[in-house]
């Protein structure tokens, strides 16, 4: 880390719960959440918006999660690559999930994530270059104005996410690594 971080045995009062919700389900504190405790007031705000988004995700987890993983490939962020390839990985398998990766357009997945995916990665690209078009190719696959909506937030959120880990130096813990060294240089997408 390049900022000076509270560790879990310092960790007071708001920080500390957050701290102790990750101690209790990875058996660690994040360095993701522990990027937050140079801004501690920032932790529990942010904390509860990314729970309020996935947890009321109007496509479902896996895809707020394809979605995560995608826009963390193009940001480029490869603590966010290496963190959502090994969850997804355990949601829909290795090999699928590293065909994700080489290319969402040709990895089996349905004709609405494929465009789902396809703005997301815009978004993450260029914004500014969105229009009425790709409305209406996300629309033809069925997805609602909220759909959209939702596509649009867990991209964007996880753009400012990725973007200030980087900006912090948070580093990928050992056991995100996948133990093959091609596939880990291959989410190595952006700082290591």
């Amino acid at each position: 880390m390049y900022v000076k971080t509270v560790p879990a045995s310092e960790a007071t009062g708001e920080m500390a719960q957050v701290y102790a919700a990750d101690i209790a389900s990875m058996g660690r504190v994040m360095r993701a959440t522990e990027c937050w405790s140079a801004r501690p007031d920032m932790l529990v705000p942010v904390e509860s918006l990314l729970h309020h988004m996935r947890d009321g995700f109007s496509l479902g987890l896996l895809n707020f999660r394809l979605i995560t993983f995608i826009a963390a490939q193009h940001v480029p962020s490869s603590y966010c690559s290496h963190v959502y390839f090994k969850t997804l990985s355990g949601m829909i398998g290795r090999d699928r999930t590293l065909a994700v990766h080489r290319d969402f357009r040709s990895a089996g997945l349905s004709e609405l994530q494929v465009e789902m995916l396809a703005y997301a990665q815009q978004i993450t690209v260029d914004a500014s270059k969105i229009g009425p078009g790709n409305m209406d190719a996300l629309r033809r696959v069925g997805l609602t104005d909220l759909n959209i909506a939702d596509i649009a937030l867990a991209a964007s959120f996880r753009n400012f996410m990725s973007r200030y880990f980087d900006a912090i130096g948070a580093s990928v813990e050992p056991d995100f690594l996948d133990a093959d060294p091609e596939v880990r240089e291959k989410l190595s997408v952006g700082k290591d």
